[in-house]
């Protein structure tokens, strides 16, 4: 227990302020050209295990938990949590994309909103906003990209009402979309906070939310199979902006059947040294192939944050994307595991 616990503070202490350490070569490089590590289904640590499932779900689902809660209740947790570190912990071991799923609960009267991934969290959106400021007041020349997302059960008032929080809280940290963000404009302007926002309505009314961000989604149960869709997608070329490659395993409910004692944890795990391979293949940078932020879940296991920072160290002009050999070699690699 020792040993696990001594490298993940060392991690954090390393990761907290990475980009401030940059070289200044990349200083003029927009953030959107740089590797980011990124945690998928952020704030999932703090699931309410008391909460009903959100109304996104199947009435199937929500039909079985009604029925046999003691049984349905559980599988749904140890399949819904995708994070166990605090949204600061995450940011101190060096994440800087925050994927959000909003959500409203059905019949709630208060203007409360609250995070979900099958079930509602503990703490409130407003809350862990202001967490992120906290943490950004310590840490003035890191930037964080925060993915609103999903927005399950919330009305236009809602919309209105989240909105006016997220400038209210951030205030001048907030970066209008029509400005290139580099870390040497970001600074100079005294911008730390970028937030995309997946609803057109609010998105032409404040230019301070930047358009949703595309994720590449797998969808698999297979290691292979995500990386095969990966490669896919790099082959057909990376958008121009910001965008995510999910190196997130997906489980469905034939999986969950036939491996009845796992956990989307231990799956994940599993995963881990093959997709670490993947991630030291990769390039940052604006040609077709090259990748921008990389999102995972469990996200303080097997220095998968410090393999993404460390990608940038690849950064030195020409900037270049994966060669021919390169390919082969990770190719090799696999077969072997």
């Amino acid at each position: 227990m020792e040993g696990p616990l001594q490298t993940f503070v060392h991690v954090c202490h390393e990761n907290g302020q990475w980009m401030s350490r940059l070289p200044e070569k990349l200083w003029d490089i927009p953030l959107y050209n740089l590797a980011l590590p990124g945690s998928h289904d952020t704030m999932t640590y703090c699931l309410d295990k008391s909460s009903a499932v959100s109304g996104n779900e199947s009435k199937l689902v929500k039909f079985l938990n009604k029925c046999l809660p003691c049984i349905v209740h559980p599988i749904i947790m140890k399949w819904s949590i995708t994070q166990v570190l605090t949204v600061t912990e995450q940011l101190e071991a060096g994440v800087r994309y925050l994927d959000f799923r909003i959500a409203h609960k059905a019949n709630d009267p208060s203007m409360n909103l609250y995070f979900v991934h099958m079930v509602y969290t503990t703490v409130t959106v407003q809350d862990i906003l202001r967490e992120i400021l906290r943490w950004l007041e310590t840490h003035p020349q890191e930037v964080v990209i925060i993915a609103c997302r999903n927005f399950d059960g919330l009305t236009k008032r809602l919309h209105n009402h989240l909105v006016a929080c997220i400038k209210e809280i951030f205030q001048c940290k907030l970066c209008p979309r029509n400005v290139v963000p580099t870390l040497r404009t970001m600074w100079h302007l005294g911008h730390q906070v970028i937030v995309s926002y997946e609803e057109e309505v609010e998105l032409g009314k404040h230019c301070e939310l930047w358009p949703p961000i595309p994720y590449w989604w797998g969808n698999k149960t297979s290691t292979r199979a995500l990386i095969r869709y990966l490669e896919r997608m790099k082959r057909m070329g990376r958008p121009g902006k910001f965008f995510v490659a999910g190196i997130n395993l997906t489980e469905n409910l034939r999986y969950i059947l036939v491996h009845p004692f796992s956990s989307l944890k231990k799956m994940t795990l599993q995963s881990l040294p093959c997709l670490k391979i993947w991630i030291k293949q990769q390039y940052p940078g604006p040609k077709k192939k090259c990748i921008n932020i990389i999102a995972g879940d469990f996200i303080g296991n097997n220095d998968f944050v410090k393999d993404v920072i460390e990608l940038n160290t690849k950064i030195n002009p020409p900037l270049h994307c994966q060669s021919e050999l390169e390919q082969i070699t990770f190719n090799s690699q696999l077969l072997n595991l």
